[in-house]
């Protein structure tokens, strides 16, 4: 059987309401949810759209303040966590309208804005901006312009929602952990900040805290010990590298992410030394390849899944009432134990 030729022309909303034999306002009322539609007519016009291929125009629907978009900034496509933050972000809208439009901002202030004023210029619906680095101030004059949920950032603002990790808590976690198996000389690998913002709010600064406090509170003070370099896999590499040349090489490492954890893993095994035999390394976010039997890396799970999901739903309630309360989510962070760490030897 030969395939339907494409239509000639765009159809359009009044060729739906002919199809279903209903009113332009009733299939209107169905593509924008409105309250008082009955299940009868959802069904008639929803079928009159799929067997039409009817296609709403997001340039129109804009011009009368929606186009059904959301935009999402990530730092960095080759970061697996954030595989699973749209995981749950998109399977939260997956019951409506909303499309996802990704942007990634590369990690740079200037690329940031790039992104975020495009989604501003394309009016989208709401924007979901993924640890973003930029200052306050451009955060909140973003949110000013249109809903915005902030995610993996710290701190509260009248202008935006957030979504974040305990990440005090899960620096704490990965040190009690390692300690408990008699490590003393337990090193980590952090992205280096400089900025007090960014300092004060950004998750790779807290969980530096949390190792630094843990280490305190173990008696370990004197064994703290920090490789300054980036949330990449090179930048655990070369993390790794820095910390194996010391005169006394730590006995464990916490990487502060799994990309992190992966470079150091790979320095590692380029030193000719053994994980977890000769050191132990731990890593942060619980991403698929975490639970790959040949890596099996030890990692603390902050539910990348639920914090998309949690985001994705405080956007469409700030979409619905932009003058309610901002509201500030922690998820609680779990350790998850596995053969990358093993008591020193």
């Amino acid at each position: 059987m030969e395939k339907p030729s494409p239509p000639s022309r765009r159809i359009t909303i009044v060729d739906v309401a002919r199809h279903a034999q209903v009113s332009t306002t009733a299939v209107s009322k169905v593509l924008r949810n409105a309250y008082g539609v009955s299940p009868r007519m959802q069904t008639k016009v929803r079928q009159a759209i799929a067997e039409l291929g009817y296609r709403p125009n997001a340039t129109a629907r804009g011009m009368r303040g929606q186009t059904y978009t959301i935009g999402v900034m990530l730092p960095n496509i080759r970061n697996p966590f954030f595989a699973q933050i749209l995981d749950g972000l998109t399977d939260q809208l997956a019951d409506t309208d909303y499309q996802v439009l990704l942007g990634p901002a590369c990690n740079g202030e200037a690329e940031e804005a790039r992104v975020t004023h495009a989604m501003i210029d394309r009016s989208m619906d709401g924007m979901i901006l993924i640890a973003p680095i930029s200052p306050r101030t451009h955060l909140e004059a973003v949110a000013a312009t249109v809903p915005t949920v902030v995610v993996g950032r710290h701190g509260h603002s009248p202008a935006y929602d957030t979504v974040a990790d305990d990440d005090l808590t899960g620096g704490a976690l990965v040190v009690n952990h390692l300690a408990d198996l008699g490590h003393r000389r337990i090193a980590h690998i952090e992205h280096h900040e400089t900025d007090p913002d960014r300092l004060a709010e950004m998750p790779n600064a807290i969980r530096a805290v949390g190792y630094r406090h843990a280490m305190r509170a173990r008696g370990l003070a004197d064994y703290i010990d920090i490789a300054s370099t980036t949330y990449t896999q090179e930048g655990g590499y070369l993390g790794a590298q820095q910390l194996l040349a010391r005169p006394t090489r730590p006995t464990a490492i916490f990487a502060g992410a799994d990309i992190v954890a992966m470079g150091a893993l790979d320095a590692i095994a380029e030193a000719g030394l053994r994980v977890p035999e000769d050191i132990s390394v731990a890593g942060y976010d619980n991403t698929t390849f975490a639970a790959f039997r040949p890596i099996s890396l030890t990692s603390v799970d902050q539910a990348g899944y639920q914090i998309g999901a949690n985001a994705a739903r405080l956007l469409l309630d700030r979409i619905a009432d932009r003058d309610r309360p901002t509201a500030q989510i922690k998820l609680s962070p779990t350790l998850v134990p596995r053969r990358s760490t093993a008591s020193p030897q």
